[in-house]
Parts: C-alpha cells; structure tokens; sequence
C-alpha cells in the first residue's frame, strides 16, 4: 500500500514536470522526507494527504488504487464502529478511525468523523489544523459542510467570534432537503422512511430552536416572550414522549435533549 501510493506520488510529480526538491518546498516537507515516500520507506503523515491531493488536483483516492465501492464499504463499518463508541469511550473511538486512516489514508469520511472524537477544549487548535485540511481538498459537499459547521463551532469556543460569521457564510442557505422531496416523490417504504427522518430532524429542530430563542429572549430582558418560546419547546416535546414507533425518542436523543435544551428553558 505505502510503495503504492510512493509510486502514485512520484508518478503525479513527474507530470508536473517538477523535481522532488521543488515538491518538498511546496509541501513544507524536506527533501528526504518526499524521497522516503517515494520509495515507499515510510508514509506522509495524516494531514499531509489533504495538502498532497490539493497540490496535484487530484482527490485523495486517486493517490491510492482502492477498489472505490470496497473501500467506501470498509469506511462506513469503520465509521460505524467508532460512532458507537464516540459518546462514551471517545479515545477508543479516536484510535478506531485512526487506523483506518492508515489503512486509507486521507479520506475526508474517517477525517470528518476523527473531527467528532476531538471535541474537547484542549484540542481546539488542532480541530480547526484539521478542519483546513479537510476544506483545502474535499470534493464531497456534506463533508465540506459538515468541517465548517465544526469549524464555526470550535472559534465560538475558543472566543474567535469574528471568524465564526464567514465561516457560516460558506454553507449554503437550504429550503428544502433531500429527504423531503425523498417524501414528495418516491413510493413505498423509501418514501415513508424519508418522511419519518425527516419528521424526526424537524420535530428535534424546532424544540431547539425554540429553546434557543428562548434563552436569547432572556438575554434580552424580554421574559414574556422568553417563556412563550420556552412554554411551545415543553409543548412540542410532551407531545412525542412517551411514544414507542419511529417518532418517538431514542436514548442519544433524549439524553442530547435533556442535557442540553432543559437546562436553556429552566435558567
């Protein structure tokens, strides 16, 4: 695999018609460094597989001779494994998806999914190091827009307030979502499971979002319509407690609602 790729690196250098040393000072990598990669001595480090793709135009699977549906396949149980794990055990997690990248390197799925495990005020720096990564080379929107909601999220954290606003504003504005018109224009079962996804991410939205005005009401001094808005997220919650079928909670969702929105509606 690693001689693979060396030879992959190699290969897209040569059509650039550059040498190794030009390539090393691109990268800022020394020249050893891309003449061990190209004799498959060793491999470039993670983050430096976005930044290699990004400078020959190319995406990181083609640095590799992957069986693309195999690989995707091998990806999302990695995935899978590590979201299981990721609420309660992040460090496991985090390694999961770590020797994933060294079986794929680069790929902008287990990087996304990596960014998920480092969601700890000390890794702030390196979550945004990441999120440029990602962005420079991801050819996949709901990555690309996955990364800057994350990215926008750790500068509110680290207090970076005047990054957060054009951040946000690379996300495209949506009026409608696949899984709605999935509802609107398949059959069947497709079109019911669309609907109750749907349905699902709607009804946790709004509860949210009427929390989160309620709180901002608060700030405001404005407490009539502060409770209002915290009177309708109570309101829309009751009315799914409780239930057993597809719209009712599941346990990460009830526990994300309780620890989170509650607390905003009671302070």
């Amino acid at each position: 695999m690693e001689i693979k790729m060396g030879e992959k690196i190699k290969a897209l250098r040569k059509q650039k018609n550059i040498s190794q040393e030009v390539l090393a000072q691109v990268l800022g990598v020394s020249f050893q460094a891309v003449s061990k990669w190209e004799t498959g001595a060793c491999m470039p480090e993670v983050t430096m597989i976005p930044a290699i793709a990004g400078f020959f135009e190319v995406s990181t699977d083609e640095l590799f001779d992957f069986n693309l549906i195999e690989q995707e396949n091998k990806v999302m149980d990695i995935v899978g494994k590590a979201a299981d794990l990721r609420n309660d055990h992040p460090a496991e997690a985090e390694e999961i998806l770590r020797q994933g990248l060294k079986q794929f390197p680069g790929n902008e799925i287990l990087l996304n999914n990596l960014l998920y495990t480092m969601r700890a005020p000390e890794r702030n720096e390196e979550v945004v190091t990441l999120c440029k990564s990602i962005l420079e080379v991801t050819k996949i929107d709901e990555c690309k827009y996955d990364v800057l909601r994350i990215l926008a999220e750790t500068y509110h954290a680290m207090g970076y307030q005047a990054l957060v606003k054009p951040t946000l504003e690379q996300i495209p504005e949506i009026y409608f979502t696949k899984l709605e018109l999935m509802a609107d224009l398949l059959e069947g079962e497709e079109a019911l499971k669309a609907a109750i996804n749907q349905a699902n991410i709607s009804r946790s939205d709004l509860i949210s979002m009427t929390a989160r005005a309620s709180k901002l009401y608060r700030e405001k001094g404005e407490m009539e319509k502060a409770e209002d808005y915290a009177r309708l997220a109570r309101e829309v919650y009751a009315m799914f407690e409780g239930r057993t079928d597809y719209l009712g909670y599941n346990d990460y969702e009830k526990q994300w609602l309780t620890e989170d929105v509650w607390p905003l509606l009671e302070g």
